[in-house]
């Protein structure tokens, strides 16, 4: 028997949905009213997307947001400054929701596995119905380049700024509230660092860095 083809056996509806997909990325990029919007920009018809959301986001090159991802700005931002900021090269699978009142950053080259969370806010009222709650003040959230979000990992922010380091690593599962160094590899609710890399001596380190550790090339 001669070698098979693999792409002869590809559902033919799945090309009618990467039609639909390009059509709504063409249309999302031009029609909406973004900050900036870069180039390679793709998204899925099934994306929850504001378009009043928009006017407050950046996105840069070579951006993917998946299946079901959501980006919400909450509240009446203040000044023209990004709330939501996408860098170069940044990939968001399924079901991640971004919810965003002041400031969040996805660094560049950044990948965000499915279900993941990022939040910068609290509700403000946790006695009476959510659905009446105001949202509190809550804090920034700065993801730097290179970094992997597990899935279902939660970025909660409540207060001041939490960031997580240039090329760490955050488990399944884990619910991250305050700032990780970087080269970290995280795990566990709450969030502990297990292991970090040193660039110093290029070698991989138990725990967290201590304080006068060289972390940073």
């Amino acid at each position: 028997m001669g070698k098979t083809d693999s792409n002869s056996f590809e559902d033919p509806l799945m090309l009618v949905e990467r039609v639909i997909n390009k059509l709504r990325s063409i249309w999302v990029s031009r029609t909406y009213p973004f900050i900036s919007v870069g180039r390679g920009f793709g998204v899925h018809y099934s994306c929850d997307l504001p378009r009043a959301s928009a006017s407050h986001i950046k996105i840069c090159n070579s951006v993917w947001l998946l299946r079901d991802v959501a980006l919400n700005v909450v509240g009446t931002p203040i000044g023209s400054d990004p709330v939501i900021t996408i860098e170069n090269g940044c990939v968001l699978t399924r079901r991640v929701v971004i919810s965003a009142k002041n400031r969040v950053i996805i660094g560049a080259n950044t990948g965000i596995a499915a279900d993941v969370l990022i939040k910068d806010h609290e509700d403000e009222n946790v006695d009476g119905p959510q659905r009446q709650s105001g949202i509190a003040k809550g804090g920034t959230i700065r993801i730097e380049e290179g970094c992997w979000l597990g899935f279902r990992a939660k970025i909660i922010c409540t207060e001041g700024e939490l960031v997580i380091g240039k090329n760490s690593v955050i488990g399944s599962n884990c619910t991250v509230r305050k700032s990780i160094p970087p080269y970290s590899v995280v795990a566990g609710n709450p969030a502990w660092v297990i292991k970090h890399f040193n660039p110093s001596t290029q070698k991989w380190v138990m725990g967290p860095p201590l304080k006068t550790e060289k972390i940073a090339f």
